[in-house]
């Protein structure tokens, strides 16, 4: 069984907002602790363009970056090169949207979706 309680103690906004049902996460996710301090190293430390740059910042910000994709590969059992990262839902919704409909639709297709969707994936 998920412990809840344990996995808002993970975030820090539930400290002040211990009532809080957060249910926008498609928006902006809340984020852990750990994620919180890791973005605070970055920026601090190498906040700096990734695989572009030949100097030891750019090298440290794509080692971590490659660090972190190759976590995301293995929890959610995939390869390396299949986990891409996006800024949003919407952006990654519409990069789908986009290699689907370049690859299937043709013209006159029609694509029908609820009112439930997010407003991104219309």
């Amino acid at each position: 069984m998920i412990d809840v309680k344990k996995i808002k103690e993970m975030f820090p906004i539930y400290k002040e907002n211990p009532q809080l049902t957060y249910l926008d996460s498609c928006a902006t996710s809340l984020k852990p602790q750990r994620v919180i301090d890791k973005m605070n190293e970055y920026y601090t430390h190498y906040g700096v363009n990734i695989h572009r740059g030949v100097y030891q910042l750019s090298y440290k910000a794509s080692d971590e970056y490659d660090i972190a994709r190759n976590k995301v590969a293995k929890f959610i059992r995939a390869e390396f090169e299949e986990v891409i990262f996006t800024r949003n839902a919407s952006e990654a919704l519409n990069l789908v949207a986009l290699i689907y409909g370049e690859r299937y639709l043709q013209e006159g297709d029609v694509v029908i979706t609820s009112e439930l969707e997010h407003h991104s994936s219309v």
